[in-house]
């Protein structure tokens, strides 16, 4: 009896000298400032070079870099693996059903979002996986981002909503007209349209036209598909 009292007293003070935080560890803190630099400088590349070259954005440029800093934290410091985990699983949930009420996302943006979030989660997380590991997951996403945003292989459509005054020519026989005027009036290289709405009484329709262009930035007005109800004025 006496061995097994000092067996759970031996065990209980183990316990209690665990849950005691250190002042101050060398190792952990190193650990914790080396992910976090890696981290910082893949989501960087990502951010400046892939995404911020073309779209300009500055506003999600902040947004991309806050989220990123924050996600790593949360995950890195929370102390349980399936907690650690969950949070995770949580995140991409919350990410899922996002929507913001001023600005509906577009899906490049969002794209991105979702890739830094998995970075940040993926460095956060591989605490028990190789360096070499770890440097070469970040390496490959960074690659397959660089392949496709190079252009090489995919051919970029454009499209833009135009409020059109010549209503007769939207009839389907006379597609071809109306694909000329546009370009003549637009001096865009459209290869197709599509009318939407049609209001008679103002002679004007709503037409979604697409086209090619050279240019790599991306215009976050081309995305815009719903215009505001027409004023009474």
């Amino acid at each position: 009896m006496d061995e097994f009292a000092e067996m759970l007293k031996a065990e209980e003070l183990l316990e209690a000298h665990s849950m005691v935080t250190p002042i101050f560890n060398a190792h952990d803190l190193w650990e914790l400032l080396f992910r976090f630099l890696f981290n910082f400088v893949v989501i960087g590349i990502i951010i400046h070079f892939f995404y911020y070259r073309k779209s300009r954005r500055a506003d999600y440029y902040f947004t991309f870099i806050i989220v990123s800093v924050s996600i790593f934290f949360l995950i890195y410091l929370l102390g349980n693996v399936k907690l650690k985990i969950g949070f995770a699983l949580g995140i991409f949930a919350i990410f899922g059903i996002i929507r913001y009420r001023t600005e509906q996302v577009p899906i490049r943006e969002m794209t991105y979002l979702f890739t830094i979030t998995a970075i940040s989660v993926i460095n956060a997380l591989s605490i028990q996986m190789s360096y070499t590991q770890m440097v070469a997951t970040n390496l490959v996403i960074i690659l397959v981002i660089w392949g496709l945003e190079a252009s090489r292989w995919l051919k970029h459509t454009n499209s833009k909503m135009v409020l059109y005054d010549r209503i007769q020519l939207i009839l389907p026989e006379r597609e071809k007209e109306l694909i000329d005027d546009l370009k003549k009036r637009t001096g865009l290289d459209i290869i197709r349209v599509e009318v939407g709405h049609i209001d008679f009484s103002r002679d004007v329709a709503f037409i979604k036209v697409y086209y090619e262009s050279d240019k790599v930035e991306i215009n976050a007005t081309d995305q815009i598909t719903r215009f505001p109800k027409w004023s009474n004025q």
